[in-house]
């Protein structure tokens, strides 16, 4: 469910504190907990360090992520692979 078009997006406020001073150089990592803001057109440019309840994952703004949140470009689960027998047959197969 979105939020209200009264309320407006949410942003951090903290989050929106840090970039004041900053310059878009993409070099300057924030590290953030902040998961729920949304992205701002002011953000672009910058990298976020967005927590993904271990790790710090880094995270350049582009133009294309206004408007979404910036938990959704840090996952939380790591994928390995499905496995078992028939699979690893495949995987020696394929090196060879």
């Amino acid at each position: 469910m979105s939020r209200s078009l009264k309320k407006g997006p949410y942003v951090d406020p903290k989050l929106m504190k840090k970039l004041v001073g900053l310059k878009p150089d993409g070099k300057t990592v924030i590290k953030t907990w902040s998961r729920a803001s949304e992205i701002s057109p002011e953000m672009v440019g910058f990298t976020f360090g967005v927590h993904n309840g271990k790790d710090f994952i880094s995270v350049t703004v582009t133009e294309e992520m206004v408007g979404h949140r910036l938990g959704e470009f840090s996952l939380t689960r790591k994928f390995t692979k499905h496995g078992g027998k028939i699979q690893k047959a495949l995987e020696t197969k394929a090196k060879t």
